[in-house]
């Protein structure tokens, strides 16, 4: 997703002269496309990712449109203070790119890991929080984010993820893109678990079960449209993420979903258990760990498709 984002950052830079983009002194080679098309709008913050946020409201309150990047927990969760009261409390249109979610760095240990941005990030007002599912999903959130004029939290995966549209499908903030249709199961997946939710549609399928994916990219705000017809129609809804069960898109369809009782479907919310990872070692095990593999959610699935069919 990181190589998409470069290329696009770059040629929206070369479509409007306001865009800067401000790194938290990561991906310097990754911008040499952006250097050469704007060498005075590229800034290389060093690992002062407080101030850099802080820039960044200063620089949108003067006209620009600043895009801030740096690995998630550090343009996040550090700069948490800044994003409340530079940013969203002014509502500017600051965009901020975390990149490396989730588990994506889980090899480089607890400093690394973002299992809480999501939660972090959408109590704020005014602020609006993306999760693409592959590279055309992180070209199209840029590019939608930017038009919105707000201040906007673009969640991306690291590298080398499996492409899931095999065609550029209609993009709209707020709105879930149906990626394979079903009517018995539905799997709502966001960011970089939209891959495996694919593949445990594979599983049930196999079992005859008819499983439709979403992807739910926007999480704030939620299509309730969709939502509303989802609940309606399929006999289990599963949310599917790589953020913590607590506040992340699992918790934002829950509390939509108290307001709408009784419903048809059953909902199954699957993301990173309340725990930490004291071990270092690739996403593929730390998805282990906290029961994100395709083989861990088939089967929490199917124990309740069993007990409703």
């Amino acid at each position: 997703m990181r190589n998409a984002f470069a290329a696009e950052i770059t040629a929206l830079a070369s479509e409007d002269n306001r865009i800067v983009l401000l790194s938290g002194d990561i991906g310097n080679r990754l911008f040499d496309d952006y250097k050469k098309i704007a060498p005075d709008r590229f800034f290389n913050c060093g690992v002062a990712e407080a101030n850099m946020m802080s820039m960044a409201a200063g620089m949108a309150l003067c006209g620009m449109r600043p895009v801030v990047y740096s690995i998630t927990p550090f343009v996040t969760t550090r700069c948490i203070e800044q994003i409340k009261t530079d940013v969203s409390y002014h509502n500017l249109p600051v965009i901020i790119i975390g990149t490396g979610s989730g588990l994506s760095y889980a090899e480089l240990g607890a400093t690394h890991l973002s299992f809480e941005d999501i939660a972090f990030l959408r109590v704020l007002p005014n602020m609006t929080v993306i999760c693409p599912a592959d590279s055309c999903e992180a070209r199209l959130s840029l590019r939608a984010a930017i038009a919105l004029n707000t201040p906007a939290y673009i969640r991306l995966g690291k590298k080398n993820e499996p492409l899931v549209h095999k065609q550029i499908p209609a993009f709209e903030i707020g709105k879930g893109i149906i990626v394979r249709s079903g009517d018995t199961v539905c799997l709502i997946g966001t960011g970089n678990m939209l891959p495996i939710a694919l593949r445990v549609a594979e599983e049930f399928e196999k079992n005859n079960i008819s499983t439709q994916v979403v992807s739910l990219h926007t999480v704030k705000p939620l299509d309730k449209k969709m939502l509303s017809e989802i609940f309606s129609k399929f006999l289990i809804v599963a949310t599917i993420e790589e953020h913590s069960l607590c506040g992340g898109l699992g918790s934002c369809v829950s509390e939509w979903l108290i307001q709408k009782m009784p419903v048809k479907a059953r909902l199954v919310n699957i993301g990173m258990s309340d725990s930490y990872l004291y071990e270092a070692g690739r996403q593929e095990y730390a998805r282990s760990h906290h029961g994100l593999t395709k083989e861990a959610i088939v089967d929490k699935i199917m124990k309740i498709y069993r007990q409703k069919a």
